[in-house]
């Protein structure tokens, strides 16, 4: 018995062509209703490329040969396009599609996510249903574009569509053109109105606002078009020239707002609201042109534009990365702003300054070494994963504040906040040399070894009291007391430490993630405090002054500004640090945090526990885990943070490898200045000059 042979090859895919000629045959009348789609929809998919980012030009020559050979067929698609296209309203889709909605930024990402799963779909009167029938992948801007335009103005002339300005009645795209760029501009005007907008620019507190006389003009201007036999103007028309002037006032108004948020800081929900604002004046910037006619030609050109864009607007319309990408590059610009100036400090430039570094790091291994003890004995309680989570969390939260304010350093928390000193500098290098010289990377290369070797430094005076101190600490007890602390949980403090036998760099990883959390905490507290006069209102306290003295609330509140968001989000730091084992206990998760001073604490209490009987293999993986817990420690959280740094200052990613090939040059060039301070004290000054400026 023979088998048909079974061919995985699939059939030839019909063209556009083909497919009006078999419709043009087969149905006498192409609309049974005037909602039916099915034709446009499937012509659409036949010119659609499977891959629209890969594919260099969309050709429609055969499409327009065929109409040009068969003007029946022709006919017959021109009249089905304007019986779908008659009467449909778009001014509200034109004014709010890929615009901002809501100030509120979670509510604006989760409803763009849903109508990602189940797209909104309008009523069957509105061209944003035909829209999101026809064009609905997200991807259709991109090969619509890749269409010659004389192809498509060819296209428009064959059938006959006609332009834009034919009619200014009711529902005619002229009409809803006028009616959209008035409901944007009224928008404007009422936002730009609120006290909170009007705080970030008080220059323009005495001058007339631009909005308000945009509208005006607008206005003017729309009266004329709708009373005109033409329905145009010409771009040279002293209103319109006047339109112009007032809208570069307005992105002025706004451009000077962004600005002013180094001064006065911003909120996200100030952020948003300008960011509407700039999004809406973008779009009346594409709009103005279209009210301007030169020659006749520009009338089919204008009306392909505006096609093309309702299209593009269509398919950015949920686009959630790059809402989340705009709505947080200048929030992000801010933290990085307080976080740079933060780092600065964290950066030595000479052996003084080295040497420095290394005293206060002995001192922040002090009292990490004292939490450790605390810690252990806080183990010991009897009480719930809760309970255990508020404890630790308190003794983690309290000894970091302590740290900050006594003016030590835990080597951790520097890189968070030296990758924004670090992304400034290569900012500025960027800004003030041609992209193509290389050598504009080596003062980025210096500054790395700088951080580096700062890190270095901070991480052995961290570890070497870290680890003695409660070392000396577990000696002086069991000799006072006569009790060994670390000797029922010797070996869980040991092995914890190895990576051969726990999840200890995993474990790393996720205090590598909050110590990054740590630095947008310090920058974001900072900046909200900044925004809502958070000094100023503590310094001018009626009761403050009444029962302090100016003079003593005129300091509160710059203890709170030099102080306020390092203290917090060092609690915060604490209560990440604190809560994840317990929460990992109370999911049945095997989550931890693991912290390369805790972790040389942790060894000592295990090694003393066990009355130095360790095993050696052991013992051995133990140590070596604690210097690659730092390593993850750091690689984590300056990684996070250098990400961070680069996009808040729209640095491209694509400079990494040329840093990174200059840091390495430099390494092998100067390997010690990696670890310790090399450079000439002339050099070590100019340099700290040129990052002060920076």
């Amino acid at each position: 018995m023979k088998f048909p042979k079974f061919s995985w090859k699939k059939a030839p895919r019909q063209s556009p062509a083909e497919y009006l000629q078999q419709q043009c045959r087969e149905k006498e009348s192409w609309q049974e209703s005037e909602d039916d789609l099915e034709i446009l929809v499937q012509l659409v998919n036949l010119i659609r490329p499977s891959g629209p980012y890969r594919v260099v030009k969309i050709d429609l020559s055969d499409l327009l040969l065929f109409l040009t050979e068969n003007p029946d067929c022709a006919e017959k698609l021109s009249s089905y396009l304007r019986r779908i296209l008659h009467r449909k309203m778009f001014n509200k889709f034109l004014s709010d599609a890929a615009i901002l909605q809501d100030a509120d930024f979670l509510f604006e990402v989760r409803k763009r996510l849903q109508a990602k799963i189940l797209p909104y779909q309008p009523q069957k009167d509105r061209l944003e249903f035909v829209l999101n029938q026809v064009f609905y992948l997200a991807t259709d801007n991109v090969w619509v574009e890749k269409i010659p335009y004389d192809q498509i103005e060819e296209l428009v002339r064959i059938l006959e569509l006609g332009t834009i300005y034919s009619s200014v009645e009711k529902y005619s795209p002229m009409a809803e053109v006028l009616v959209s760029m008035g409901l944007i501009i009224q928008r404007i005007s009422g936002r730009a109105m609120e006290t909170e907008v009007i705080k970030m620019v008080p220059e323009f507190d005495d001058l007339e606002s631009p909005f308000t006389a945009f509208e005006m003009e607008l206005l003017q201007i729309e009266d004329r078009i709708r009373t005109s036999e033409e329905h145009y103007i010409s771009a040279s028309d002293l209103s319109y020239r006047q339109l112009s002037v007032l809208h570069r006032q307005c992105e002025d108004f706004v451009d000077k707002a962004f600005a002013n948020s180094t001064k006065y800081g911003i909120s996200l929900r100030v952020n948003q609201g300008l960011l509407k604002i700039r999004q809406q004046l973008e779009r009346l910037k594409v709009l103005m042109p279209l009210l301007t006619i030169e020659c006749e030609n520009d009338k089919i050109r204008n009306s392909i534009i505006l096609g093309r864009n309702l299209i593009k607007y269509n398919c950015y319309k949920n686009n959630v990365r790059k809402f989340i990408g705009e709505s947080t590059q200048l929030i992000s610009y801010e933290i990085t702003q307080h976080t740079a100036k933060t780092g600065e400090n964290y950066i030595t430039h000479g052996r003084r300054e080295y040497f420095k570094m290394l005293k206060t790091a002995l001192g922040g291994g002090i009292i990490v070494g004292i939490l450790c003890i605390i810690k252990l004995l806080m183990s010991k309680l009897d009480t719930s994963y809760f309970g255990h989570a508020i404890t630790y969390s308190l003794n983690y939260a309290f000894g970091f504040i302590a740290i900050y304010l006594l003016g030590f350093t835990l080597a951790t928390k520097q890189p968070a906040m030296t990758a924004a000193a670090l992304v400034k500098a290569l900012e500025d290098g960027l800004r003030k040399q041609h992209v193509n010289n290389p050598g504009k990377y080596h003062t980025f290369a210096v500054l790395f070894a700088r951080v580096f070797r700062s890190q270095f430094i901070a991480f052995v005076g961290n570890v070497l009291t870290a680890f003695s101190v409660p070392l000396l600490l577990s000696w002086l007890i069991h000799l006072a007391t006569g009790e060994n602390l670390g000797w029922i949980k010797w070996e869980a403090l040991v092995v914890d430490q190895s990576p051969l036998h726990s999840p200890a760099l995993f474990h790393a990883s996720i205090a590598g993630v909050y110590l990054f959390l740590s630095g947008i905490i310090s920058g974001s507290v900072a900046n909200r405090d900044k925004h809502n006069s958070v000094y100023y209102r503590i310094q001018e306290h009626p009761l403050l002054k009444k029962s302090l003295g100016r003079a003593r609330a005129k300091k509160i509140a710059g203890i709170y500004e030099k102080k306020g968001a390092g203290v917090i989000s060092n609690f915060w730091f604490g209560v990440f640090m604190g809560t994840t084992a317990s929460i990992g206990l109370f999911l049945g998760l095997n989550i931890d945090v693991r912290h390369i001073t805790f972790a040389a604490g942790n060894l000592a209490l295990g090694i003393y526990g066990s009355g130095f009987n360790v095993p050696m293999e052991i013992l051995y993986w133990s140590i070596v885990g604690v210097g690659l817990i730092g390593v993850m420690n750091f690689a984590v959280s300056f990684g996070l943070s250098l990400g961070l740094a680069f996009r808040s200052r729209n640095v491209p990613l694509s400079e990494i490898r040329f840093v990174m090939y200059s840091v390495w040059k430099h390494f092998k060039n100067k390997p010690l200045s990696f670890f310790f301070p090399t450079e000439k004290a002339e050099t070590t000054v100019a340099g700290e000059r040129q990052l002060k400026k920076g």
